[in-house]
């Protein structure tokens, strides 16, 4: 893939994250309602199986294959069969059918179970319980599964196929979240197929696995074997028990708008404000054929004027961001102003009619130093985010990243930004505020299960699944300080004291370690390099060892008290809903991760409400023993 489709699949869409690049406005999704079975028909024509129910919630015990219970609501949709039934007929599709989209769900399986999700019914994303699996193939969670040719020799029927980048797989019973940017197959007017379809980008659980892949036919068990330009979501039912919850989706059908006639008129020197056209000749002018900084001979302070003609093929509201590096720009589009004289990287609206629109653009450069860089990117009803400028042509300059890697046992002192969460403050996006851990010890493993420590609380602050450390943040050029985790991330909440001295188990907890004595004492390394946490706290010693399941499922977090610690209690997880399941398993945060109490010395945990939230807290005199399944 060359390096401008590498850069330009980055502008795609909005509602990714992390690609470090200006996006527009995100479009209106559609939700699949889910209040019973109408949005949906049979592949085979026939009534939908019976297997398929709208259900109010669904709960999968992590320890036992198959085992899957729903209860009775609506907002869920569940495949329950009643016993190991293969074909076609028992899976479901969508009434809607489609050609390019943007879909995202939250899905969840049971232990051993399999499903996919077939779009236009042809291009599978393999659904499958792979927790733990650290050798990813076509066949695990999240892979784009295999073609199939039954004419090829055995061992070589199944071909291409893409598995996931890393496996950022969370456990069966939890909540695992999709997103897909989906482009289909291109045909001309005679019906012949002209490009192949892609998966433009996928996520799971937040972490990017597959980028512009191409698909060159239907994968393994399609609907039909041909090729179309629209067809339905298919949702695979046959392989085993599986929930889906906030289907949500973007259509992509109508024509990008196309930009002509350009003109540019370039002015030297340092413009404070726009200048009257009419009255100030350019140094240079002429046609263009593209958007670009580049006309201008002088890099460091400029003006450049485009003028044209934007057609626009499909009335409504259209979202522009308009990158200007080392200065400032104005936008226009049929004589409204879109984005006015500002900073770099402004987002502007408009209602805008079909046909040909007189467009103008103002690009003003005046710190020197910076380097001349120009960017528009606009998305519109029934068209994707794209960009009417060329990154190539812009020479954006790509960082190669620094990685750190977990073969052996990392331990990396870093800042660590988290983000917020709904109730905290927000920015002025009206976004949850990060906020910055600045004594945070990530530690990694090879069993690709790693966390960050808090050392100024003694706390837990997130665990992940994956790849360990980005720190190109932190060492690039000058540097903030700061690293990032690279997999599936579980935040564990807003730093604070996991031990606190309460005068009853309903008691506030403290935000902060203010009157607890609280005193870090650093941390001893085990014979594998493991760390063991040490400080003080309300006169008593605290060891604090937190340690990688052997099977890679989570981590063990023993805490361990030496002197008096009368009522002393321990808060275990937080959040918006905690639910006690069998075998002292709670499900924390709506079924995002699970906490196990292996040994509480007896004491009896309380799921209690404060503010809201729901906390685990359990009464501590000598040792806490738990673990966190995600």
């Amino acid at each position: 893939m060359s390096r401008s489709a590498v850069l330009l699949s980055a502008l795609f869409l909005n509602w990714f994250m992390g690609t470090g690049f200006a996006h527009a406005q995100a479009p209106a999704q559609t939700e699949l309602p889910l209040n019973d079975l109408t949005a949906f028909r049979s592949p085979v024509g026939a009534a939908i199986t019976a297997n398929w129910r709208i259900v109010g919630d669904a709960m999968a015990d992590f320890t036992q294959k198959d085992a899957f219970t729903t209860t009775m609501g609506t907002g869920v949709l569940a495949n329950v069969p009643a016993k190991p039934e293969f074909g076609r007929k028992f899976d479901i599709m969508t009434v809607v059918e489609h050609g390019d989209m943007d879909l995202e769900l939250d899905y969840m399986l049971a232990k051993g179970s399999n499903s996919g999700v077939y779009l236009q019914g042809r291009y599978e994303l393999q659904l499958f319980d792979s927790w733990g699996v650290k050798a990813l193939s076509v066949h695990d969670n999240g892979a784009i599964y295999e073609r199939w040719d039954d004419t090829k020799p055995d061992g070589r029927k199944g071909y291409e196929g893409t598995a996931a980048r890393q496996n950022v797989s969370r456990a069966p019973g939890l909540w695992q979240h999709l997103k897909i940017a989906f482009q289909a197959p291109r045909f001309d007017a005679s019906g012949q197929k002209i490009a192949n379809a892609r998966m433009l980008r996928v996520e799971l659980n937040g972490v990017l696995i597959h980028e512009n892949v191409e698909l060159t036919g239907p994968t393994r068990g399609p609907l039909a074997e041909n090729e179309v330009p629209r067809g339905p979501l298919l949702l695979q039912g046959d392989h085993g028990p599986v929930a889906f919850r906030n289907i949500r989706y973007v259509l992509y059908d109508k024509t990008r708008p196309q930009l002509s006639n350009l003109t540019y008129m370039v002015y030297k020197g340092k413009y404070d404000k726009q200048p009257d056209f009419g009255k100030t000749p350019p140094e240079a002018k002429g046609p263009s054929p593209e958007l670009t900084s580049s006309v201008s001979r002088n890099a460091t302070q400029f003006l450049i004027r485009y003028t044209g003609t934007l057609h626009v093929n499909e009335s409504g509201k259209y979202n522009f961001r308009l990158g200007t590096p080392g200065g400032a720009g104005t936008l226009t589009v049929n004589n409204q102003p879109i984005v006015v004289r500002t900073s770099r990287n402004q987002m502007g609206t408009a209602m805008l009619p079909a046909g040909d629109l007189p467009f103008e653009l103002v690009y003003a450069k005046d710190v020197e130093w910076d380097k001349p860089n120009l960017s528009l990117i606009v998305n519109g009803p029934g068209v994707r985010e794209f960009a009417l400028t060329n990154p190539e042509a812009e020479g954006f300059e790509e960082t190669d990243p620094i990685l750190v890697d977990a073969t052996t046992q990392p331990i990396l002192r870093s800042f660590m930004d988290i983000p917020g969460r709904s109730a905290d403050a927000v920015d002025a996006d009206k976004k949850p505020k990060s906020f910055r851990v600045v004594h945070a010890i990530s530690v990694g493993s090879s069993d690709q299960v790693h966390y960050t420590y808090d050392m100024d609380k003694g706390a837990l602050v997130q665990v992940w699944r994956g790849m360990f450390l980005d720190a190109t943040p932190m060492w690039n050029d000058r540097g903030d300080g700061s690293s990032r985790p690279m997999g599936m991330v579980q935040y564990l909440g807003v730093p604070e004291l996991v031990l606190e001295k309460l005068a009853s188990p309903q008691a506030v907890w403290q935000s902060d370690t203010v009157g607890t004595g609280y005193r870090p004492k650093g941390y001893v390394l085990d014979d594998n390099d493991r760390p063991t946490f040490k400080y003080r706290l309300t006169g008593v010693s605290v060891e604090d060892a937190i340690r990688v399941m052997d099977n890679g499922q989570g981590i063990r977090r023993d805490i361990t008290l030496t002197g008096p610690s009368t009522d002393l209690y321990a808060r275990l997880a937080e959040g918006t809903r905690i639910e006690q399941m069998p075998n002292g398993v709670y499900a924390v945060d709506a079924k995002s991760y699970y906490v196990r109490i292996n040994d509480a010395s007896g004491a009896i945990p309380v799921v209690r409400t404060v503010k809201g939230r729901q906390e685990l807290v359990v009464p501590v005199k000598d040792k806490i023993s738990y673990s966190i399944l995600f």
